[in-house]
């Protein structure tokens, strides 16, 4: 098979507009994909070539998508089966995917693809009580009221008391503003849940911001801009702007214009330091990158940067097959060319990046060498891997996690195999009120394994200096019901308690001086 770049662009059906800009910037010397495909051929998709089977639509929404997409899949002799089970999941969950990630997945191995793993839902996912009763609902009112219940009692959309994170302040004529799509948690990173970004690209199963996706009423959501300014105006230990969703990469041009522009001409701005924009784009749809349109945006990122402005694209890669095809390797080059730190964050997901045997046993080596992959390619492409971290107990928290003692194991075997500049930034990390914290390891003291942890974000941040311990368990999978290895709490929990209530109470305070 010839790999020249145009048999590869013809191969992979790119437009003769993305192949003009490939070829013009030279986003795709061959070098590199042969380097890469050589390297990784059990991952690659980059000399593939493959018959397209989704063309008609750009997005395959709800169930009506799910539905047309079955359709096609059934048309081509393809049963995917489970389908009331998915359907259920997609009524309380949503539902989206590409064409562009639709056409990436392997058809005809479909159940060991990570990508349908990650975008359908799967058998196993929801309670077989309350699939139970949703075969059973004798009318459609009965079924949406069970799915309303579900998501009250069972989802979880708001772990880690994210609604505390909401900020507040006083306007110059000493009216109060409350950023109602905003989280402030850690001095320096603000986060904006714009109302642009409120959807994605494609919707991962595991979403931890589902309550965005949905429309819940108690969803954040920023409107106006300009208190978003006015707040950082009065803040200074602010320095990284989040912009997130939902997905940061959805929001227009003339919007981003007006969050990213004052920060290069306000000199009440200048402690701003990093515009971040947390998106999937680069999974699920890159061909955004590689169009005429989106060099607007490219030029926009430029000015940031040739103004001392870091702008950083964290994306959220977790398997190799995400990156090794040619229209995502691309479009991390077209970022990186115009000035992109370009970074990676993901959680390690049984099923998705995280792998067990037939006896539900985890698999260690295939589980880590997953990873150890990820972190090499990225390498090879310039892109930061920033971190990992652990299923948050959210949404079907039970389908993609295991005990933390083996995703230890998984992560030391990361650690240790990877070259020391290719590592994540930090250990592994699970969420929680207090703030984010690593597994540092294990030990034994006194005949007594304990696991080694450390707070790498934290709502006072000299939690941050010491490490602490909490005892050894075969079984848990979160973080924060870990028991301390001395004493009946951690040593900052009375101080977490004081500072939720205080939170709680502030606001309230304000609100009764109205």
């Amino acid at each position: 098979m010839e790999n020249t770049l145009k048999s590869i662009l013809e191969r992979q059906h790119f437009s003769n507009e993305s192949s003009s800009i490939i070829e013009k910037e030279n986003l795709l010397p061959l070098g590199l994909l042969n380097r890469l495909h050589a390297n990784y051929p059990n991952h690659s998709a980059i000399m593939e070539s493959r018959e397209l089977m989704f063309k008609t639509q750009k997005h395959y929404a709800g169930l009506n998508g799910f539905r047309e997409i079955v359709d096609i899949l059934n048309h081509h002799g393809i049963d995917i089966g489970y389908k009331l089970e998915r359907e259920l999941f997609i009524q309380v969950y949503r539902f989206l995917a590409t064409q562009f990630v639709l056409n990436a997945i392997n058809w005809k191995n479909y159940e060991q693809d990570s990508l349908f793993q990650l975008v359908f839902p799967q058998p196993g996912m929801m309670n077989p009580q309350t699939l139970k009763a949703y075969k059973e609902a004798k009318s459609e009112e009965e079924r949406q009221s069970l799915i309303t219940d579900y998501i009250r009692r069972n989802t979880n959309p708001h772990d880690g008391k994210q609604q505390l994170n909401k900020p507040w302040f006083e306007n110059d004529e000493g009216d109060l503003v409350v950023l109602e799509g905003s989280q402030h948690k850690y001095p320096q990173c603000q986060l904006i849940f714009d109302q642009t970004t409120q959807s994605c690209f494609a919707f991962c199963t595991y979403c931890f911001r589902h309550a965005q996706v949905r429309g819940d009423e108690d969803m954040f959501n920023q409107i106006d801009i300009k208190p978003v300014h006015d707040y950082l105006r009065k803040h200074k230990e602010v320095t990284d702007l989040l912009l997130t969703g939902g997905d940061g990469g959805y929001m227009p041009y003339e919007r981003l214009k007006a969050y990213a522009m004052p920060l290069v001409e306000d000199p009440e701005l200048i402690h701003i330091k990093t515009l971040r924009i947390g998106s999937r784009a680069l999974s699920y749809q890159p061909d955004l990158f590689l169009t005429h349109d989106y060099q607007k945006i490219l030029e926009l990122f430029k000015i940031l940067t040739d103004n001392g402005v870091q702008l950083v694209w964290m994306s959220h890669f977790s398997t190799p097959r995400e990156v090794l095809n040619p229209t995502t390797i691309a479009a991390i080059r077209r970022l990186r060319l115009y000035g992109v730190v370009v970074k990676s964050q993901s959680p390690m997901m049984n099923h998705i990046s995280l792998f067990t045997d037939e006896k539900g046993k985890v698999d260690i080596e295939r589980s880590a060498q997953n990873w150890i992959d990820l972190g090499n390619i990225f390498a090879m492409l310039s892109v930061g891997f920033h971190s990992i971290y652990c299923a948050r107990p959210t949404g079907e928290h039970h389908y993609f996690t295991v005990p933390l003692s083996e995703i230890n194991k998984v992560f030391c075997k990361i650690y240790r195999s990877l070259p020391s500049i290719n590592r994540p930034s930090r250990y592994i990390t699970m969420t929680s009120s207090a703030g984010k914290i690593s597994i540092l390891g294990t030990l034994d003291i006194q005949g007594q394994k304990v696991f080694a942890l450390k707070f790498n974000e934290s709502r006072n941040m000299e939690w941050m200096d010491p490490v602490f311990l909490a005892k050894y368990d075969e079984k848990e999978n979160t973080l924060e019901k870990l028991i301390p290895f001395e004493g009946e709490k951690h040593f900052f929990e009375d101080e977490l308690i004081e500072i939720e209530n205080e939170k709680q109470e502030a606001l309230g305070r304000r609100l009764n001086k109205l």
